[in-house]
């Protein structure tokens, strides 16, 4: 840890006005923090059709995707918890991501290009269900029972349900491609309006 860093960062809070740090104090912190190697995780707000997107990166790649059910704050502590405390609003970091979903939310992309980062997908087949499901192509859906049989354990359909509904980084690991047996939508961890988007978005 840099002592320094952490000093200024300490006497900087101490001293803030109640309106919080200014933009540029915040981004000189993240450059400072993230020239001397001390930014282990970077986050945005990212504007979409579907409100406000509250987006995390590592150096391994995004790590969270947050609809705005989520307070910020919630999503900081887990983040800071389950990661690391050196977690930064640093928007310049998740500009790529960010363009991304842009394009996405317009129709003029169909995959995501960006790297991910699975720190969050705790427990073998959990990870093994999100990376199943981050494989289903543009425009496609599986069943849960469909996914559960790709990641390993087809009797596992429940499960896979389950895990699906704390995916982490929903849009980029698209779980809203997942549905039940027989076509209906079944659950979404943003809610089934925002399913519905999606995949009216992608043509289904």
């Amino acid at each position: 840890m840099n002592n320094g860093l952490d000093r200024d960062l300490a006497e900087a809070a101490a001293t803030l006005p109640a309106a919080g740090p200014s933009p540029d104090a915040l981004r000189r912190l993240a450059e400072r923090a993230q020239d001397e190697g001390v930014l282990d995780v970077a986050y945005a707000q990212v504007d979409s059709p579907l409100g406000p997107l509250t987006v995390a990166a590592t150096g391994r790649g995004v790590v969270r995707v947050a609809y705005p059910d989520r307070t910020l704050d919630s999503v900081l502590e887990v983040l800071s918890r389950d990661i690391s405390p050196r977690v930064l609003e640093a928007p310049a970091r998740l500009d790529p991501i960010r363009r991304e979903l842009e394009e996405y939310f317009e129709g003029d992309r169909q995959s995501f290009t960006t790297k991910i980062d699975w720190a969050l997908a705790t427990g073998t087949f959990f990870r093994k269900v999100l990376q199943a499901t981050a494989r289903i192509g543009y425009g496609k859906v599986l069943t849960y029972a469909e996914v559960a049989a790709r990641a390993g354990s087809p009797r596992a359909v429940r499960a896979t349900g389950n895990g699906l509904g704390s995916n982490p980084m929903p849009v980029i690991v698209p779980c809203h491609r997942v549905v039940r047996t027989g076509g209906a939508l079944g659950g979404y961890t943003g809610g089934i309006e925002r399913k519905e988007f999606l995949l009216a978005l992608e043509g289904r």
